[in-house]
């Protein structure tokens, strides 16, 4: 049972796409700059302190090992002392203060609805962790980083402290109760509601001496006194939180993932191994995967995974009961059926694999009585290998099996028909079956529908209405269809066909309501008059930007009737939930109650209650400025036309207190990420709100308003691939004429110095800002390029969106990578790499080979890699390093930089030296920097 999350909802508004049908997990709603994320109740624990929005930390920090708050000195020379910045233990730095300030501001807290939306959890969180919690020993298995210790995926976030607040009738919150008992310094996750509301659920671990963490107890806190216990009498029991976790069964009973109690020490890796490692391929298979990390190696790998991913469940009821069901194994979900009599059980089993991580594992899904007792086996797929890398490709089999969330226990799941090889060309392409968890009388599963694109989803109101969603990625395609799932006389219809591109078209997500299962239905409201709709919650893109809004939608006739709508002025709205579910049925229009959240410009989110008929509207937070030194700064969504006509939209943000006429322009920042869109037209539609409040993240380039710059933050920069033709094979193009109409734009408001504009991006955004130094030298001073892959040649099966491989599509590979033109590159270049990157695709050796590659042909560039990080950055001593690093390359080569002639003139100087001496000069010329390299092992 996945998450029903405001931001999961907002991914799949393009669609009308489903919300998940059955009972919600924690998620939570988080304070600026994590807005509009709801904490509904959920009948299993999962993480909540595993941010949903994972590029913003939500641990705390200690202290960095900096040596000096001072800002670096300024100009090229400077870049050339001897102040051991070439060395490589030159120790974490520290950015400048005003940079320090903004990052490290107290975090705040998460909130979490009650089941009855009549209480609010404050779930209080830390700032950045230190980088000492990276440090902990890992366990890397099968796409997976284990840590050991406590047995649950390493570098967990977590909660500090857990504070209870009532919402009052009128809106209003009532005093603050601390949940208390647990010991002082302890580490919270999985904070869960039972779903009366009684009683919350959460996980304590304890860090033990040697940096080494806890293992996991489940708690349980009476939400009217506070008072929190363990759940298990005994100490001994802890909690396997390497996939699932624990799940409410009912008010008073908790199905825990345990670690069996009669495990013992860990595998030991032999010192001599028993023979060589093999990999075969003697049936000739055609076995394509992308780059993915962290996987399995050899027998000793396979053996440790089984040790940390096995699990006992065990029921335990609130009055002590304990008892262990089924067998050990390694349980990757546990789904009770609404009515509680059912769970259905996944699990993973060998053959494992060397190439594929650990979801595409054989897998089992069996159904169970609540008790334990076996009742049948739903599927068993085989080892999944050889899943094509085309996109809207699928693993055979039966997959998406979930229970109906509007009925007792009616399972429905989607069978392909084409193999789950986008290639093939069959109607349909996919099947939606339901059944009955035990079938009588030997009865077959039943058809639900049929589909010609790929099933994305079903959304279920009742047996007259349910919603299934299909979309094809190659035409950007989807298709909302309206079923009676359990009237046969009643053929399924397409309620809306239009591209996922189109924002503009886009009709809006349907609400949903908790019914008395705990479970999450489509609403139904009812008018005076009788007449019965569906609520629809849009983003209401607009050619001026999003003006949210809330429709009541008429199924039969598609009429519909707009009831709310976001400020267009000033203020930024959003519908974040439905309040008003308490009843099964029919919603009345006359007792509707939402949350909403508003925010400006200037102004940080801040959450209020919305009542009908009066629309009466009641303040429920009051969160503090995050950065109030930043709370006068000006934002523009600016509209600018690329050379081909293609619309482009940015966020042009200036300091506080900037005056162009005095000031005149400023050193520029821009950072920005590419996308691929399938038309022009779909291209150029603005996306997002001219009114949104600036949310500033740790790594935020915003950051820099705070250092006197002009940013022009994610600029839209469309890789367009009409009809046929493939958006990459016009790749450096495109990029190339995005980023001349941004600069252009922002030169002639007269706001950027053109001789000043520094690029930047992290991930896809890196692979951007090098390509745009080789490609387009004359519009930026220099770049700053984070976690990016530089080589295509090194993902030969795909990335990004690209689906082709290497063989087929060689050219593109080759003239879209960076690292094949690094000796056009004559720009100031600052890499930056987390050294335990796992992203798929790129990979620290990724920054590594395209900086040889640049020193090898004399580029001012520099590398950091970052130990401990991944493929964003979390340590506070690492980002603090970071904005060190990145302050440091614009104050030396954007703020301080020469004029673009004469760069130029002395890049073509450097080049030619370079031929006559073989690189010796060059390199005295840029100085330490232009050799400045910290050594590690290289992969």
């Amino acid at each position: 049972m996945s998450s029903i999350s405001i931001l999961h909802r907002a991914c799949l508004r393009l669609a009308l796409l489903p919300l998940p049908p059955l009972r919600a997990r924690a998620t939570a709603l988080r304070p600026p700059p994590l807005r509009r994320h709801l904490h509904l109740p959920r009948r299993s624990a999962m993480s909540t302190a595993a941010s949903r929005l994972s590029h913003i930390a939500a641990a705390a920090g200690g202290g960095a090992a900096g040596e000096s708050n001072e800002p670096p000195p300024a100009g090229p020379a400077a870049a050339q002392e001897d102040d051991g910045l070439s060395s490589g233990d030159m120790g974490y730095r520290l950015p400048p203060k005003e940079i320090q300030d903004i990052v490290d501001a107290p975090p705040l807290p998460v909130l979490s609805f009650s089941p009855n939306k009549d209480k609010i959890l404050f779930l209080k969180r830390r700032a950045l962790p230190p980088l000492s919690d990276l440090a902990k020993p890992e366990e890397k298995l099968a796409g997976l980083r284990i840590d050991g210790n406590s047995n649950t995926r390493s570098r967990m976030s977590f909660y500090t402290g857990i504070s209870i607040h009532k919402l009052l009738d009128d809106g209003t919150l009532g005093p603050e109760k601390e949940v208390h008992g647990y010991p002082v310094g302890a580490r919270i996750n999985f904070v869960t509601w039972s779903q009366d509301g009684r009683h919350i659920s959460f996980t304590v671990r304890i860090d033990e001496e040697g940096n080494k963490s806890g293992k996991l107890r489940v708690w349980i806190a009476d939400v009217e006194s506070g008072e929190a216990r363990p759940l298990f009498k005994s100490p001994e029991i802890y909690l396997n939180a390497i996939f699932d976790s624990f799940v409410w069964i009912d008010n008073s009973t908790l199905l825990v993932c345990t670690i069996p109690v009669t495990r013992g020490s860990p595998p030991q890796k032999p010192s001599v191994p028993s023979g060589p490692k093999i990999q075969s391929n003697e049936t000739k298979n055609v076995v394509q995967v992308r780059t993915f990390q962290d996987l399995l190696k050899d027998v000793y790998d396979a053996d440790l995974f089984d040790y940390y991913t096995t699990s006992q469940l065990v029921l335990a009821s609130l009055d002590g009961t304990v008892k262990p069901i089924g067998s050990p194994a390694v349980y990757t979900s546990i789904d009770p059926s609404p009515d509680d009599k059912y769970l259905m059980v996944s699990s993973i089993h060998r053959p494992y694999s060397y190439i594929v991580p650990c979801g595409r594992f054989p897998k089992k899904v069996e159904l169970w009585t609540v008790d334990g007792k076996f009742i049948r086996e739903l599927c068993d797929l085989p080892l999944a290998e050889d899943i094509p890398i085309t996109m809207s490709s699928v693993r055979k089999g039966k997959r998406s099996i979930n229970w109906r969330a509007d009925k007792p226990s009616t399972l429905y799941w989607v069978e392909t028909q084409d193999g789950g090889d986008a290639k093939v060309e069959v109607s349909p392409r996919d099947i939606v079956y339901m059944e009955n968890a035990e079938p009588i009388n030997g009865e077959q599963p039943e058809i639900l529908h049929k589909l010609d694109l790929r099933y994305a989803g079903t959304s279920w109101c009742d047996e007259s209405l349910a919603l299934v969603y299909e979309s094809w990625y190659k035409t950007r395609k989807t298709r909302t269809w309206v079923l009676s799932p359990d009237k046969k006389d009643v053929n399924p219809r397409i309620l809306f066909d239009r591209s996922s591109e189109d924002v503009y078209s886009d009709p809006g997500s349907p609400m949903l309501r908790r019914t008395d299962m705990g479970t999450y239905v489509i609403a139904k409201i009812k008018k005076q008059d009788g007449s019965t709709y569906v609520l629809l919650n849009g983003m209401g893109a607009t050619p001026e930007g999003n003006v949210p809004f809330l429709d009541l939608f008429d199924i039969n006739t598609g009429s519909k009737e707009r009831i709310w709508e976001s400020d267009k002025e000033k203020y930024y709205e959003t519908v974040v939930a439905l309040m008003s579910d308490k009843t099964d049925g029919e919603l009345s229009l006359d007792q509707l109650k939402i949350l909403t959240s508003k925010e400006s410009k200037t102004e940080n989110t801040q959450y209020y209650l919305q009542t009908w008929p009066e629309k009466k509207q009641v303040k429920i937070t009051n969160f503090p400025h995050p950065y109030p030194q930043l709370a006068s700064l000006y934002k523009e969504m600016i509209r600018y036309q690329r050379k081909d006509g293609v619309q482009l939209t940015a966020n042009l943000y200036l300091p506080p207190g900037y005056d162009p006429s005095k000031d005149g322009p400023l050193p520029c920042l821009v950072w920005s990420y590419p996308g691929e869109f399938k038309s022009k037209d779909a291209a150029g539609q603005v996306r997002g709100s001219p009114n949104e409040f600036p949310g500033i993240g740790a790594t935020s380039p915003l950051l820099w308003l705070a250092r006197g710059f002009a940013i022009l933050s994610g600029p839209t920069i469309p890789i367009i691939g009409e009809g046929d033709e493939e958006a990459n094979d016009r790749y450096v193009e495109q990029l190339v004429a995005s980023a001349e109409a941004a600069v252009e734009e922002v030169v002639k408001r007269g706001v950027a110095h053109p001789d000043k504009i520094a690029v930047g991006g992290h991930s896809y955004g890196a692979f951007m800002t090098a390509n745009l130094l080789a490609h387009a030298p004359h519009l930026f001073c220099c770049g700053v390029a984070r976690s990016g892959a530089y080589n295509r040649t090194l993902t030969p099966f795909g990335f990004q969106n690209e689906d082709r491989t290497l063989w087929e599509a060689t050219s593109t590979y080759v003239e879209m990578s960076p690292f094949m033109s690094a000796n056009k590159i004559k720009k100031p270049i600052l890499l930056i790499h987390g050294e335990q990157d796992n992203n798929s695709g790129t990979l620290t050796m990724q920054s590594d080979r395209f900086f040889n590659a640049l020193k090898g042909h004399g580029a001012l560039s520099r590398l950091v890699i970052l130990p401990f990080e991944s493929h964003g950055y979390s340590a506070r001593e690492s980002i603090m390093h970071v904005l060190w690093e990145t302050d440091r390359w614009l104050q030396n080569y954007c703020v301080n930089s020469a004029s673009k002639a004469d760069s130029d003139s002395v890049a073509d100087s450097e080049n030619k030296t370079l031929s006559a001496s073989g690189g010796s000069a060059a390199r005295e010329a840029l100085g330490p920097e232009g050799s400045s390299y910290l050594p590690r092992s290289l992969l």
